[in-house]
């Protein structure tokens, strides 16, 4: 409900980010025992899908921080952000960060309706279980640039939104290209925004 209220009127966003925020940091300690280990393979499925390549990502709703690690490993040369209203989530994911990747990640706390980020920053954009914020998403993305949507239970997952609905929303902000992807228990969209001629 929250998600649905979200994705179709925005403004709402204000309302539900002082709870969410307080779920979250609640959930922290605990959150990586209570997810499936596959959650992330349509998220990963989704990345290897990628053509070109990626200097600057952002994992938005990052959590534990386990999607900027993918990303990360996925693109061994990109800077990796993950960004996460809740900081108490932030300080699991720093936990996580491995030596060889903690000169390639970097973890803030940040609002994904506002992204703290100049416009056209990122060559992705990647949500895992996320609401979207679609125009902050085509703000920070450059041109040409991938943002990709994962959910890792389908339309099981808590935090969902129907490809179709998320299509029309890029599509309204210059998204051209899209790939519709099933993996394991769950789904992903991935789109690219136009190329400026």
């Amino acid at each position: 409900m929250t998600t649905d209220a979200v994705v179709r009127r925005p403004w709402l966003w204000p309302l539900f980010r002082r709870p969410i925020r307080a779920q979250f940091d609640r959930l922290a300690s605990g959150w990586d025992a209570m997810r499936d280990p596959q959650h992330l393979v349509p998220f990963e499925r989704a990345l290897e899908r990628i053509a070109g390549p990626v200097q600057d990502a952002l994992d938005v709703g990052t959590g534990t921080g386990a999607g900027a690690l993918a990303i990360a490993r996925r693109f061994p040369g990109a800077a990796v952000v993950g960004i996460d209203v809740s900081s108490t989530m932030l300080d699991e994911a720093r936990r996580h960060l491995s030596a060889d990747l903690a000169d390639q990640v970097t973890f803030r706390v940040g609002d994904a309706a506002r992204l703290p980020f100049d416009s056209s920053t990122f060559d992705l954009v990647a949500h895992a279980n996320m609401i979207p914020f679609l125009d902050e998403v085509a703000r920070v993305l450059r041109p040409g640039g991938w943002t990709l949507f994962a959910f890792s239970s389908g339309a099981e997952t808590p935090i969902y939104v129907n490809p179709g609905t998320l299509r029309q929303g890029l599509e309204c902000r210059g998204f051209t290209e899209f790939a519709e992807i099933a993996a394991g228990r769950g789904t992903a969209i991935l789109a690219r925004r136009a190329q400026r001629h």
